[in-house]
This record gives structure tokens, C-alpha cells and sequence, in this order.
């Protein structure tokens, strides 16, 4: 196979980009055997990125069609990253080397660390130590690397059958303690769908790149325009929140470890000692995280974020319902989370009564079902939501679809609406099979929020309202 040319350029760089884009990567720990995670790493490496590729290991002569190397030694040109996926304790010997070839950063995805007690504490330690009297930054170790969405750059050992196909770029950003975690939590997005991906930050034990760091790099990058987060510690809590309070982006996480178990668990995971949760959890609100509870919430307040991006909040919400019923459950969740409903305007609903019956009046929320009956659903919703979206009153609508009746053009022109009058849309969507599927994507396409659940749906506006209530103040 022949390597592709280097693109890379030492103009305007910051110190993390040797990880995001180097000038020339070596995998020590590359692998033949399709049944290995260095298979699967050094193909992701190749898959995406378009500078000089080196696969380090003494098995093999060629690796994927490429000249591989014994040693990093062996290798006859610098280069900037090292991906290390080999027994730990031959790591001081390899960073050696990488000091006499360039090397300015190593991502450690091995395991055997302070994650796996005293001794391995110790290596990680002398590792440290080690790579930066030759000014070389480490990224994890027992880590799963990085991603990039728009440059389609994967340094990680997960099967590339499993990411191929689905990533899709976009403006969610995450951090991952987690290496495990980052993966099937990736996977499960994508596979899902909803939103596309800017990067991907798995960090392990962190023994020099960090959470604050990399939050600090992916806040100033044009392509992310959401930011979540899995974290069992965090290294500089001062600088870490004065991050956060000076960006308007959104920072939603998940922080484990809340619990005097899930502490005790934190530490054998990642040697992470996760402090007073109390503590940690009043300071990330005082910030204007959003906070979350688990792996699925966390993913649905990062596929709503990522579709709405304005909003200017002062009134209430507006209910559209194809079923009376749905529209009280939908009224008392907006009661649980403190939200309130629109007082529409009399104008508004002398407007909305033109499509429905003439024994039926109007209200919020906007059950449309007879109107529908009468009138059709391209007619009604059309004429309901625009006016909603016109009433001074209303700063948001959640709006019931049922999936046999939603329509791509008109859907892209909600998205539009959403934008121009910087009032967020909620979709619950309701359907089964082939159809539940073609429209959900359909919806999500147009840029709009879909929930599964009605309470997650008002869930993330309450979040997203305290969000732009507060952008750069604490809430």
C-alpha cells in the first residue's frame, strides 16, 4: 500500500494538536491478526489519516501492505505521535527512543498502570517522569486515544466496522474518562444517529493530558459547538470552572464516582480519587454545567443541544398535540421541572381557530386533532405553529408527530422557523418500525430535537432555558 504525502503544517498550532494532527504517526504494537486491537488500530490510523503511517512491531515485515519496524529505533524518519498499544513495562525503553526521533507526544492506550495498584503506580510515575525530561506529552495510558469527526481521524483500537459506516462529522464535542465507556457510548450515538461528531476524547488516568486541557482546546474549536462530558476527577477544579464560566457553549456531564461506592469504584478504575460529590456537584451548577445522571441522558441532552443553538427565553412554552391526553402529561412535566405554559394572545388563537371546527375552541396546549381531521395535517400544522412561533408570549414549542404523518419539506421548514425566531423546537415522536425510523431520521436531518420520552423532552428545555438565561453567568 502506498502512504499517503504529509499535509502537515507547523503554522498556527497549539501544543494538543501533535495529538489531533501530527506530522507523521508510528503504532508500536501494530498487528496482523485480524483478532487483535492492534489490527484494528493501526487500520483506523490508516483508514482516516493522510501523513506517514510506521507500524512498530518485531513479528512482522509488513503490516496492511507497509514496511513495519521492530523498534522505534529502526524507523528511518522523525515523526510527531506515538500510539503505544504494548505490555506496559516496555514503555520507559520506547520513550527512550522517541526522544532521539522527534517524537512529541504518546497516546498509551495499554492497561497496567496506578489503575492496577502500588507497582504500576510506580511505572506510571517513572513514565512520567521520563517523557518530560525529553518534552514529550502523554495522553492516557489505559485509554481508547481520540477521534476526529471532520478529519476522520481515529487513533484507537476499536473494530472500525463498528464507527465506519456511522460517523457522520458534526458540532458535539466529549471528553471520556472512561475508555470502555467512550467507545460504547460512541458507538451507541452513532448508531442512533441525531447528531454528528466534532471530536472524541477518551483520557484514562491522565498522567499529563487532561480534562482541563482538553476542554480549554475543543472550546475554541470552530466545528464543536457542544461539549459533554464523563469524569470520575478532575485535576485543577479552579481552572476547570473559570473554563467553563467564560464560554457561552454548553457543557453538559456525567460525573461518576457520586456515591461513597461509585467513589471506591473510581479509583481501581482509573486511580481517580473523586473528591466531596456535594462539593463538586454545587460548584459544576454554580458554573452552568448541565448535569446528568446517565449514559442515555447524557446523550439526549447532547443530541438536544446540538440541534438548538438559540434561544432567547422570557415567556412560556407552547403545546402541539395530536391527543388531549399527551398534552396534559406534556403540561405536567412543564409544571415538575418549574417550566410555564404560554398565555397565547388572543390574536393567536383567533388565528389558530380558522383550521379547526367551528364547536372547538382553542388552547394551550393545542390539541389539533379534530382540526386535522377537518382540515388535513399539511394544512394545520403549518397555520398552528407558525402563529405559536408569532405570539410574543411563546419562547418555545414541543410538538407531538406521529411518524405515518411527517413531511421532509415542511419539517425543513420548522428548522428554519426555529433559527429565525430563536424558539427552540421539541419533538415527541410516536410510531413503530420502518416508518418510526424514516421519520425520526427525517426530523433529526431537518436539524430538529427528537425525544422518545416526553419528560426528557422538557427535561432538556428546562436545561437549555437555564442554560440562555445564563450565558457566561452561573445559574
Amino acid at each position: 500500500m502506498k502512504q499517503n504525502l504529509s499535509v502537515f503544517t507547523k503554522e498556527s498550532r497549539g501544543p494538543l494538536d501533535i495529538f489531533f494532527n501530527p506530522d507523521g504517526i508510528a503504532v508500536v504494537g501494530a498487528s496482523g491478526n485480524t483478532s487483535r486491537g492492534g489490527y484494528y488500530l493501526l487500520n483506523n490510523v490508516l483508514e482516516g489519516y493522510k501523513g506517514r503511517v510506521y507500524p512498530v512491531n518485531p513479528r512482522y515485515e509488513t503490516i496492511s501492505g507497509i514496511e513495519c519496524y521492530p523498534d522505534v529505533a529502526s524507523i528511518p524518519d522523525n515523526f510527531e505521535l506515538l500510539i503505544y498499544f504494548a505490555p506496559a513495562k516496555s514503555l520507559p525503553e520506547t520513550i527512550e527512543q522517541c526522544s532521539k526521533k522527534g517524537v512529541r507526544g504518546i497516546i498509551i492506550e495499554s492497561a497496567g498502570f496506578s489503575e492496577v495498584g502500588e507497582q504500576g503506580k510506580k511505572l506510571q510515575e517513572r513514565v512520567s517522569e521520563l517523557a518530560a525530561k525529553h518534552g514529550i506529552r502523554l495522553w492516557g495510558p489505559n485509554c481508547m486515544g481520540l477521534l476526529d469527526g471532520h478529519l476522520r481521524h481515529v487513533f484507537s483500537f476499536m473494530s472500525w466496522m463498528e464507527w465506519k459506516d456511522y460517523m457522520r462529522p458534526g458540532n458535539v464535542s466529549l471528553i471520556v474518562q472512561s475508555g470502555m465507556l467512550s467507545a460504547g457510548f460512541l458507538m451507541m450515538m452513532l448508531e442512533r444517529g441525531g447528531m454528528g461528531i466534532s471530536k472524541v476524547c477518551s483520557i484514562g488516568n491522565k498522567c499529563d493530558v487532561n480534562e482541563v486541557e482538553l476542554l480549554e482546546y475543543i472550546i475554541h474549536d470552530d466545528k464543536t459547538d457542544v461539549i459533554g462530558l464523563y469524569l470520575e476527577s478532575v485535576s485543577d477544579g479552579r481552572k476547570f470552572l473559570d473554563i467553563v464560566r467564560a464560554t457561552n457553549k454548553p457543557v453538559i456531564a456525567l460525573k461518576g464516582g457520586r456515591s461513597a461506592f461509585g467513589a471506591k469504584a473510581a479509583i481501581s478504575h482509573t486511580a481517580s480519587m473523586a473528591g466531596n460529590n456535594a462539593i463538586i456537584e454545587s460548584a459544576f451548577r454554580q458554573a452552568g454545567i448541565v448535569q446528568v445522571r446517565d449514559v442515555s441522558e447524557l446523550m439526549d441532552f447532547l443530541r438536544g443541544f446540538s440541534k438548538i443553538r438559540r434561544m432567547r427565553p422570557g415567556g412560556g412554552t407552547a403545546i402541539v398535540t395530536f391527543s388531549g391526553g399527551g398534552g396534559i402529561v406534556t403540561a405536567d412535566f412543564l409544571h415538575d421541572f418549574g417550566l410555564e405554559l404560554a398565555e397565547l394572545s388572543q390574536d393567536t388563537l383567533a388565528r389558530i381557530k380558522k383550521v379547526f371546527p367551528d364547536w372547538m375552541d382553542p388552547s394551550n396546549p393545542v390539541d389539533i386533532w379534530p382540526a386535522v381531521e377537518k382540515n388535513g395535517p399539511l394544512k394545520v400544522y403549518p397555520e398552528v405553529i407558525d402563529a405559536l412561533f408569532q405570539d410574543p408570549s411563546v419562547d418555545s414549542v414541543i410538538i407531538h408527530l406521529f411518524a405515518g404523518r411527517v413531511s421532509k419539506d415542511y419539517l425543513k421548514g420548522l428548522a428554519t422557523m426555529q433559527d429565525r425566531y430563536e424558539k427552540p423546537i421539541l419533538t415527541w415522536l410516536v410510531g413503530i418500525g420502518e416508518k418510526y425510523t424514516e421519520a425520526r431520521r427525517a426530523v433529526e436531518d431537518a436539524g430538529i430535537a427528537v425525544f422518545t420520552e416526553i419528560g426528557r423532552a422538557v427535561s432538556v428545555l428546562s436545561a437549555l432555558r437555564r442554560h440562555y438565561q445564563g450565558r457566561g453567568r452561573a445559574w
